[in-house]
């Protein structure tokens, strides 16, 4: 079986995708549900899930259902971050909970959560075991992560660490799960269904350093988010906790100082932000870490029992992520 582009792949699940958003009753609890499954994003952990199942053998006909899962369980938990941050925008149109309610942004993501959990039901016997116990496992890091992150708002005294601990949990975690659904469906050995989690959750991490990048050093015009948004928020994100690790105590102080005001008019903030991460060393030292996850990753792939070809997708795949500019 030939294995297919990203963008094949998109392209089936994005099909089916339209073909599972249903126009149910009561109106309230499911316009929510399609308004957000059809606002758009890179539907990156779906698309994994169709293409490790191709890479281990299976059709990708068979992953569907996971991988909507997948992408149910990941928008849910948009809807109530949203929630939680108080975010107007999301992909540039309303949140929900700004569009309808905050009560309906809750309902609606418990139904989501209920319904990611429901699209396991058709697999059989051993494959829903573990699809079932991989989720249920992902899902309380995925919360675990959001509670670090909220914690870290409070705190001055994050650790590089523990800011990695929290990305891994909040993001990359769902990440290796996607591509481990896929290899489980397709029936892999337990030693390949475990490596193509560590490359996927390895990937998962330098995909959201390089959303800390290009948050602040992004182009305006393709990242399709505000850029400097994380410095507007005050985040302490890697760009920020590096900064203050490679600075003097003067521009520490300064740096710290920067982080405490909320200006009406944020640009000129901003670009002072950016040229301390740019003079402490911070904007080149996240590069590096981009780099360095994204190398992990391929070290991992490279000792997965798959042709040089498929390795070769999955490779290219890593290199598009670490280099995207939206």
């Amino acid at each position: 079986m030939t294995v297919q582009t990203i963008s094949d792949y998109q392209g089936y699940f994005l099909e089916y995708l339209s073909e599972k958003t249903l126009e149910k009753e009561p109106k309230n609890l499911y316009e929510p549900i399609s308004y957000i499954l059809n606002l758009g994003g890179k539907r990156l952990r779906p698309t994994l899930t169709l293409l490790t199942a191709e890479i281990f053998g299976s059709s990708y006909k068979e992953s569907l259902d996971a991988a909507l899962a997948v992408e149910i369980f990941h928008n849910f938990s948009l809807i109530h971050d949203d929630i939680m941050d108080d975010a107007p925008l999301r992909r540039g149109k309303e949140t929900v909970h700004e569009k309808w309610d905050i009560n309906t942004g809750i309902l609606s993501g418990d139904a989501m959560l209920i319904n990611a959990y429901q699209l396991f039901e058709n697999y059989e016997g051993e494959t829903f075991r573990k699809l079932a116990k991989l989720f249920t496992k992902t899902a309380i890091e995925v919360c675990e992560g959001q509670q670090y992150d909220v914690d870290f708002e409070t705190r001055d005294d994050v650790t590089i660490d523990e800011y990695l601990k929290m990305i891994e949990y909040k993001t990359a975690v769902l990440v290796g799960a996607a591509m481990q659904m896929g290899a489980i469906i397709a029936d892999a050995s337990e030693d390949c269904a475990s490596s193509i989690y560590d490359f996927g959750r390895l990937l998962g991490l330098a995909f959201q350093l390089q959303d800390d990048y290009l948050d602040a050093f992004g182009n305006p015009e393709t990242f399709g988010k505000q850029v400097g948004g994380d410095i507007i928020e005050n985040k302490k994100t890697f760009l920020y906790l590096k900064a203050i690790e490679f600075s003097s105590k003067e521009e520490r102080k300064q740096l710290e100082g920067l982080f405490s005001l909320n200006p009406e008019d944020p640009s000129e903030k901003i670009q002072m932000v950016k040229d301390f991460f740019e003079s402490t060393g911070a904007k080149e030292r996240t590069r590096l870490e981009i780099a360095s996850y994204t190398q992990k990753a391929f070290d991992v792939l490279e000792a997965i029992s798959i042709s040089s070809e498929k390795k070769n997708v999955l490779r290219v795949f890593g290199e598009q992520l670490m280099n995207r500019s939206v």
